[in-house]
């Protein structure tokens, strides 16, 4: 009997040391499970910040910087490209050749949308837009005290005697005029190029010596000069 009751009792510890090992492994391995996944989830997360803040951040950033030589371009490049356009709608109804039509649409269709670009830029920066509602300047839209001073700007009695031309008389003015006028812009887009800060301004400026410069030779063509 003693003997028996022996028996039963190692069986019953067995069990309960069986037992109890299988509790301990299990909440061994949850603790390890569970701090496993935390440790990778704030791996990512922080590997997620390191890259928002990387060179695209960067890139940004430097892309929104800008100086006072892209304030000076933006609001000297306005009334400048207001004039060109003024002279462009000048030729619908003056032009005798469709050339001389054509190269005035294609100037008013990439000039229009920079004088937009560029009045965005202004209001983003805090600085003034160019009105064109300077006292005196009525017949010269887009000028303001400053704007008879930039490179290739017509003065008011420029504009004028072209609005008294027409056909042969006026293409040759206008494409005369437009040359001079193209290379005043020419000359603030290249000092944008040396000065400027902000990428947008400095691909526009590049754009703009490059589009202007192959205008010109077409308009020296047109004139009959080679």
């Amino acid at each position: 009997m003693a003997s028996r009751r022996s028996r039963i009792r190692r069986a019953v510890a067995s069990a309960a040391a069986a037992t109890a090992a299988v509790l301990l492994a299990a909440c061994g391995s949850s603790s390890d499970s569970s701090s496993s996944p935390s440790s990778s989830g704030h791996s990512a997360h922080d590997m997620g910040v390191m890259s928002s803040a990387g060179p695209s951040g960067t890139a940004s950033a430097m892309q929104g910087s800008h100086n006072a030589q892209d304030v000076s371009f933006a609001q000297g490049m306005i009334p400048h490209h207001r004039q060109a356009v003024a002279m462009a709608d000048l030729t619908a109804s003056r032009a005798k050749s469709q050339s001389v039509k054509d190269l005035a649409a294609k100037i008013k269709q990439a000039q229009d949308p920079e004088i937009n670009t560029m009045s965005g830029w202004l209001k983003a920066w805090g600085e003034k837009v160019p009105d064109g509602s300077m006292p005196g300047m009525e017949s010269m839209p887009g000028m303001g005290h400053s704007a008879s001073s930039m490179p290739g700007m017509m003065s008011a009695d420029d504009m004028d005697k072209l609005k008294g031309l027409s056909g042969d008389p006026f293409d040759k003015a206008f494409l005369q005029m437009m040359i001079s006028h193209h290379r005043g812009a020419i000359e603030m887009a290249k000092t944008e190029q040396a000065k400027g800060a902000y990428g947008p301004a400095e691909t526009m400026a590049k754009s703009i010596v490059t589009s202007q410069s192959a205008e010109i030779t077409e308009m020296n063509k047109m004139l009959g000069k080679q």
